[in-house]
Parts: structure tokens; sequence; C-alpha cells
């Protein structure tokens, strides 16, 4: 990875892995027709696992029973955001889906402050996520409730995330809370798609979209993170919601309206405003 950094400047590296992200849910999006939406989670999970356990090797003798809470709780709120994004745009548009789930991290964000104009950047995006709601032809109750859910518990991934990482060294916590979600998701997912398991260009499909939607934003995150200052990496990270949209357009034909550009841009705008304030938003995981 290293040889990588060169030729790519960090920023680039975040771009990509976001890029990557958004047009891998897309391309797992375009699967369900086939496959159900909890099966393809499910290969992305197994995909990341075994990447990263092969990388990590994590050595798990010696660990406190507070160490494993500590990541089993981590794998949990991993396992079910991934899950509930992916049957949230099973439902509602894709960059609709990532722009709601987007709430959550950002609110996480500025809870600590006291600060009114932080507050302000919450009302904003709640406004955003508000205007939705004027287009409801494109929405589903479960559709938006399954995009909250992904975002409460993105936000928990953030709070225990910061905990693995300092009871875990490097990528072992993640790793095992990879396994953890894997394991999981696994009884969701043997029982309605068993059958597609046994599909190898199925198969092939999902360990794809791991590929893209898991194990290349992490590496390009893991180099960028090393010059790149957090602020900006949240800052760029604010672009989520808006890349989602645009991979819902070119591997979906998802249009948007002029209006549910604007209410995107508004969570767009606040998240980039909570973030240049000083409340930081903590590192988020892909979809």
């Amino acid at each position: 990875m290293d040889r990588v950094t060169p030729r790519f400047s960090p920023v680039w590296l975040v771009l990509i892995g976001i890029f990557s992200v958004q047009f891998g849910a897309g391309i797992a999006k375009s699967l369900f027709d086939d496959v159900q939406p909890t099966t393809i989670v499910w290969l992305r999970l197994v995909t990341s696992a075994l990447v990263l356990a092969a990388v990590a090797r994590p050595a798990l003798r010696g660990r406190t029973t507070r160490d494993w809470l500590v990541v089993v709780g981590l794998g949990a709120s991993l396992g079910i955001m991934n899950w509930a994004i992916y049957q949230s745009f099973a439902r509602i548009p894709l960059g609709i889906a990532v722009t709601i789930e987007f709430v959550g991290p950002l609110t996480l964000a500025v809870l600590g402050s006291r600060r009114l104009r932080d507050f302000a950047w919450v009302l904003l995006a709640a406004i955003g996520v508000a205007l939705l709601g004027f287009e409801r032809a494109d929405l589903t109750l479960a559709g938006v409730l399954f995009a909250l859910l992904a975002g409460a518990s993105w936000a928990a991934y953030i709070l225990l995330s910061a905990q693995t990482g300092r009871r875990w060294p490097g990528l072992d916590g993640l790793a095992v809370a990879s396994i953890v979600a894997t394991l999981l998701l696994t009884p969701l997912a043997l029982r309605p798609g068993g059958d597609s398991l046994a599909d190898g260009h199925l198969l092939a499909l999902g360990a794809a979209v791991g590929l893209l939607s898991s194990v290349i934003p992490y590496s390009c995150e893991l180099v960028a993170l090393r010059s790149l200052r957090p602020a900006v990496f949240s800052v760029l990270m604010s672009l989520e919601p808006a890349v989602a949209a645009l991979a819902g357009i070119v591997v979906l034909r998802e249009l948007l309206s002029p209006l549910q550009w604007g209410a995107m841009a508004c969570v767009v705008v606040a998240s980039v405003g909570a973030t240049r304030s000083g409340a930081t938003l903590a590192e988020p995981v892909p979809d």
C-alpha cells in the first residue's frame, strides 16, 4: 500500500474509497431481483472478514471480558448498520437512503457540543430530511425506518470503534468485529437465500461487492489517514450522499428531482459545517 502513496494524494485515496463504496452499493442493488439483500450484504461481510482476518491475524489470547464485550458490540453495530442500509435502498433510492442514514453520525458529531451553531447544523440536516417527505412517491415508511436504523447503528459503531481501537491493536478489532457481524447475519442469509449461495456467478458478484464496498475503501482510508488531518477526512466523507445519488443515476437509473437534490445539499452542507466548526465527524465505515 505504501507504493500507492506517491501516485495518489491522500485526498484522492479517500475519494476513490467513497466512489468504491457507493458504486459497490449500486451494483449490489442491481442484484436484488436475483438474490435477497440480506444474502448480498452477508457475502460482502464474508469477503471483508476473510481479507481482514488474513491481513491482521488478530491475537485472541489474553483478552479481558470487557475487550470481548466491546468488540462484539462493534460487530453487532457493524452487522446491523450494513443490513439495515441494504434493506433501506432495496425500498427507496440509494441516494435518499444514504442521505437519511448520514443524519446518525452527523447528530453524534454535535451532541457533545454546547454551541448553538452546531445544533443549527443538525437543524439544517433535519430540514433536508423533511424536504424528502414532499416527494413521497419515492419513499416508503419501511425504507425510511431502515435508513434511520442504519444511521443509529453507524453512530453506535463510531462510539464503539473508538473503544475498540484503544483495546485492540491495529486492525485486530475490526477483523474480529467483521467476523462477529458475519456470524450475526448468517442465519438470516442462509434462510431466505440459501439456494443462491450455490450459484457461482452470484457468489463472484457478492465477492466483488465486498471488495468494492469494504476492502478497497478500508485500504484507501488506512493509507490516507496516515497523512490526512481528521477534519479534512470528515469534510470529504460528507460527500457520501451526493456520490450515492450519482451511483444511483449511473448504475440504477434512479433520477432525483430538484427538491431531492436540494434536500441532499442541506445534509451535505450541514455535515461540512459541523466539521469545520469543530464538531468533527468520527471516521465512518463504508455502507
